[in-house]
């Protein structure tokens, strides 16, 4: 009776023991099912390295501006993770082709051409486009530019605008790979103009460019948008568009331009 009972409690043991290890292990296959690979990946973001006031570095060298404040919140809103690689404009759209970052968010305007390569997010910022010469100069308006050298930056508003006219009013174009080193020819007088967007212009003549915008000329531009690879990474444009979406209802948005546009 004994031996009986013994095996009864053993069979028991061993059932409660089965049962067990199984809601243990349906537990752990529920929390991964809920958790996707989306949810626990933590991104990588493309950027440039001097883009005032979308993205440059501040006095107290932390990396800063209106790209980095609006990712920045959209994250916070749609709770990802993601770190930053400041490439400079062209090596960081290179990378997020190369598949060695996930997204870039660097001022980039998004245009039919790039369409081709990328997926873009709801537009996040509409950027005219204006000229810049140095403080004093005689170049009041695009004739005088006639015969002339002309600065722009590599893959912005500015060198396509500028492009777009040279033939017409015969200036050459030279180009730069970021804005500091583009207003610095102008400003030594090696180039007599740039082209650059509206903001960021207005932001550095504000930080101490010794730059002017002769009658403060202003040329429809185009609409900036975060990008990833054509056809990749679709659950991160989701996030932006949504946390974009968000942080323009609650504020948060225009708190963000205005802290760098006013």
């Amino acid at each position: 009776m004994k031996k009986l009972k013994k095996a009864l409690v053993l069979v028991t043991t061993l059932a409660l023991a089965v049962t067990a290890a199984a809601c243990s292990g349906g537990t752990k296959e529920g929390t991964a099912a809920e958790g996707s690979d989306a949810a626990a990946k933590k991104y990588t973001i493309a950027t440039d390295t001097v883009f005032a006031p979308f993205e440059f570095t501040d006095a107290s060298n932390n990396f800063v501006g209106i790209d980095m404040d609006i990712l920045e919140a959209i994250a916070k809103d749609q709770g990802f993770e993601y770190e930053i690689n400041s490439l400079g404009f062209d090596a960081a759209i290179l990378a997020v082709e190369a598949g060695q970052a996930d997204g870039v968010i660097a001022g980039m305007s998004i245009t039919d051409k790039r369409k081709n390569t990328y997926d873009f997010s709801t537009p996040y910022y509409e950027a005219d486009v204006t000229m810049g010469v140095a403080q004093g100069s005689d170049v009041a308006s695009y004739e005088d530019l006639s015969g002339k050298k002309v600065a722009v930056k590599t893959g912005t508003n500015g060198a396509d605008f500028a492009k777009s006219i040279a033939d017409q009013y015969g200036f050459e174009i030279t180009e730069f790979s970021d804005s500091p080193t583009m207003y610095q020819d102008v400003i030594v007088g090696n180039t007599v103009a740039c082209f650059e967007d509206y903001p960021v212009m207005a932001y550095n003549i504000q930080q101490g460019a010794k730059l002017e915008m002769p009658g403060d000329i202003r040329e429809a531009g185009s609409s900036y948008g975060f990008a990833v690879k054509k056809g990749e990474n679709a659950e991160l444009l989701e996030m932006f568009n949504k946390g974009l979406e968000n942080i323009k209802a609650d504020g948060t948005y225009d708190a963000i331009i205005d802290k760098y546009t006013k």
